[in-house]
């Protein structure tokens, strides 16, 4: 019985990351469409989101990597799971998809809100690593555990260049409110939305992998 909880918690927690990495890779594009708008001559700040860009794509791959191992495709989880969705939701009032790149580009005040949630949302990610590389069931996965060491390793890179151009520009850093804001997303998903699809029977597979159709990467390692 013990055995059968601690396969299905780290198969909806791989499907949750796998699900957020796509996710993080694919956004970025966007941020990334207009930094190079907005400052085509900051090469330092460009290179960094595209190192960011190159981490999270690499981790799907990790994590993608992890389930071929085990025979099986992730459970079908959506943005309702995904931390930067909700925050992007939350504080635009709309979708990522849906978030409108030019006015991102036009208007400093929209860009400024989008380093900040996305600062954020990477710092959060960075603090639960920490707790899942202490966690009895993660520790017990091999692969997993350096998976999760190497986004540790990474990670601090990735809300870098968002705090840095806030500064650069003179920009606030993120009020007690937008903090309370990622706090609330993670609980939600943390005590409702992870509890009610582990005891969910009904959840499905994905039938195809996130990034079907995009241009293939070299084979990974097993975690690296």
């Amino acid at each position: 019985m013990l055995s059968a909880f601690r396969r299905r918690y780290l198969d909806l927690l791989g499907s949750i990351y796998i699900y957020n990495e796509h996710r993080g890779y694919t956004s970025i594009d966007r941020v990334l469409e207009a930094v190079r708008v907005r400052a085509p001559d900051d090469t330092a700040l460009i290179a960094a989101i595209e190192k960011h860009r190159a981490d999270e794509r690499k981790h799907y791959y990790m994590f993608r990597r992890w389930f071929e191992l085990q025979g099986r495709m992730p459970l079908a989880v959506d943005r309702t799971c995904g931390h930067i969705d909700r925050f992007v939701e939350i504080m635009f009032r709309r979708t990522i998809d849906a978030l409108d790149t030019q006015a991102v580009i036009d208007d400093d005040a929209q860009f400024e809100k989008l380093c900040r949630v996305i600062s954020l949302t990477e710092q959060r990610g960075y603090r639960q690593v920490h707790v899942l590389l202490n966690h009895p069931a993660v520790l017990g996965d091999k692969v997993l555990t350096r998976i999760f060491r190497i986004i540790e390793q990474d990670e601090p890179s990735h809300w870098a260049p968002y705090d840095g151009w806030l500064r650069a520009h003179g920009k606030r850093e993120p009020r007690w409110w937008e903090r309370a804001v990622d706090s609330f997303i993670h609980s939600e998903l943390l005590f409702v939305k992870l509890p009610f699809l582990f005891l969910n029977p009904f959840v499905r597979r994905r039938t195809e992998w996130a990034d079907a159709g995009e241009a293939a990467v070299p084979p990974l390692p097993v975690a690296a």
